[in-house]
């Protein structure tokens, strides 16, 4: 098979009207195959398997007026986050031993990485791609959003957020077509609600653009949790002033800080490492207590300085995150990304205990930072 590329993967968006080519999308995403054999809740579901579902999914899409008026890059946008929306289903499926009833738990953050890694691999504009890994990883979020979530979030708060991530007006239109893309026999109720949400979202001011804040620091202490109003400045205590880097081994960090932090103090787990005479793996614990116990030390003193490791996951952003935030700093989050043919040979060309494979492995972890992590994100990519 050849490799698939974002100009094949353009060339195959469907112009509204035509029919999706669905034999050469099975040939050339090979994943596509296993939803055919891919079973669904019957409920939620009773129109059959995964690719009938997605089928079902993309010919409600294209009916649509955000599919017919929308522009080429959002038609690819659309075309792909339903085409890929539920590709971690067959990875995810359980089957309850006793009742019969089908579950696919994590398949919207699984999909979206999943989704990330082939667009990676095609050589998928860094912006386009993001864009539909974000609507794959809240694509159910409109059917309910107006009930809040599990974690006491309103529905204001989820669409001021999500629209400082993605462009609501897609996401809405793919949530709109999963939903009348099955037999369910709620699914007026769930596409009023999808309504409502949309309706939520003008009245915010932010259905098709991001939310409006007094400034980036109010911005991030609402999307933390403070209880605040967006349109009144939120007091910001002095801090250190900390860079935080992120991207996969071998994207570029120590030379991107190295140009422009360069008289900046620097936390870095690969040094902690190092001086504790460690490989990759072997004792990560004190690797990063050391790490810590450095940080902490810059920011008692309201230094200044660089946190330099890859950040991959959202869990491993979270932890570095909330320590700088219990002590004020002021953060921006530097994100790096290479081509894939680009990180593998740089990293056989590095002096590393860091296989290639590892990095491999690591992929199935990789979620890029979003715009609300910091008070400002960077990407370079």
């Amino acid at each position: 098979m050849d490799k698939l590329s974002c100009k094949a993967m353009a060339a195959h968006v469907p112009a509204p009207g035509q029919t999706p080519e669905w034999a050469w999308f099975l040939h050339a995403i090979p994943s596509l195959a296993l939803l055919v054999s891919t079973p669904q809740d019957p409920y939620y579901h009773a129109e059959g398997d995964v690719w009938i579902h997605t089928r079902m999914v993309i010919e409600a899409l294209m009916r649509g007026p955000d599919y017919i008026d929308g522009s080429d890059e959002e038609r690819f946008i659309l075309f792909y986050a339903a085409l890929l929306h539920d590709i971690a289903k067959p990875a995810t499926t359980v089957i309850d031993p006793d009742s019969g009833r089908i579950g696919q738990p994590g398949h919207s953050k699984r999909g979206a990485i999943d989704a990330r890694i082939l667009c990676w691999h095609a050589g998928v504009p860094f912006a386009v791609r993001e864009h539909i890994c974000r609507i794959i990883t809240v694509h159910q979020l409109p059917f309910f959003a107006l009930a809040g979530n599990k974690n006491g979030q309103s529905a204001e708060f989820l669409i001021r957020k999500l629209s400082h991530e993605l462009d609501l007006r897609l996401l809405s239109a793919v949530a709109q077509a999963d939903m009348e893309g099955r037999c369910y026999e709620k699914k007026d109720d769930c596409l009023v609600g999808i309504e409502l949400f949309r309706e939520m979202a003008r009245d915010e001011g932010c259905y098709g653009a991001p939310k409006a804040f007094a400034d980036p620091h109010t911005r991030l202490s609402y999307m933390r949790g403070a209880g605040i109003a967006p349109d009144f400045v939120h007091h910001q205590n002095a801090g250190s002033r900390v860079t935080v880097m992120s991207g996969l081994p071998a994207s570029g960090k120590n030379h991107w800080v190295a140009a422009n932090r360069a008289r900046l103090p620097v936390v870095s787990i690969d040094d902690a490492r190092e001086e504790l005479g460690l490989r990759h793996g072997a004792n990560e614990g004190a690797v990063a207590h050391r790490a810590v116990d450095f940080a902490k030390e810059m920011l008692r003193g309201k230094a200044p300085f660089v946190w330099n490791t890859t950040h991959l996951s959202a869990q491993m952003r979270k932890k570095t995150l909330d320590l700088l935030y219990a002590y004020d700093a002021e953060v921006e989050l530097v994100y790096l990304e290479q081509p894939p043919q680009v990180i593998f040979k740089r990293n056989t060309q590095r002096d590393t205990s860091l296989p290639n494979k590892a990095i491999e492995r690591m992929l199935f972890k990789w979620e890029v930072p979003l715009p609300t992590e910091a008070h400002v994100v960077h990407y370079f990519a």
